[in-house]
């Protein structure tokens, strides 16, 4: 028996534009580096550590401009709290978001869970917030296993798409 598929009940007032990041967790960042860094050609860019997220990562890059994707590598900052950024592989999907406060609005009146913490900023520097990847009854939406960021694009990131899509 399967649910009916929710329908949204007012015109989406905001675009994804497209992928900003994908987030590997694994415990240790080094062996990610050798296949990411080392065999596949990404460069670091940066480094982030937050204890609040349990993370250490490593920033890296493919593509250039606006249209440059995140690829960061992580481990736990402690292996034995959470979140578990390791116990999953392929951590999180990141989407860049025209009007992220529009679209947390939006979607939380069509029932979409989000993780807790709210829109705060992210190791990026952007305006960030999640999805929750499993549903509940107040908000029968969500990511059906996946944890998915939404992420502000900067104007220049906007433009571009837009441009792209005529």
């Amino acid at each position: 028996m399967s649910d009916p598929v929710a329908q949204p009940t007012t015109q989406r007032p905001f675009k994804v534009l497209g992928i900003q990041q994908i987030a590997i967790g694994g415990p240790s960042k080094e062996r990610l580096r050798t296949l990411w860094v080392d065999m596949l050609g990404l460069k670091v860019t940066g480094t982030f550590v937050s204890e609040r997220e349990n993370v250490d990562e490593d920033i890296c890059t493919i593509g250039s401009g606006p249209f440059r994707v995140e690829v960061d590598l992580m481990q736990p900052v402690d292996f034995n709290k959470k979140p578990a950024v390791h116990a999953t592989p392929l951590n999180h999907v990141g989407l860049w978001i025209d009007d992220l406060p529009e679209a947390v609005q939006w979607l939380t009146a069509q029932g979409v869970r989000f993780a807790p913490g709210g829109i705060r900023k992210g190791a990026a520097g952007f305006d960030i917030c999640f999805l929750h990847p499993k549903d509940n009854d107040e908000f029968p939406i969500a990511g059906e296993g996946v944890l998915i960021e939404l992420v502000q694009a900067p104007p220049d990131v906007v433009r571009a798409f837009n441009t792209m899509a005529g």
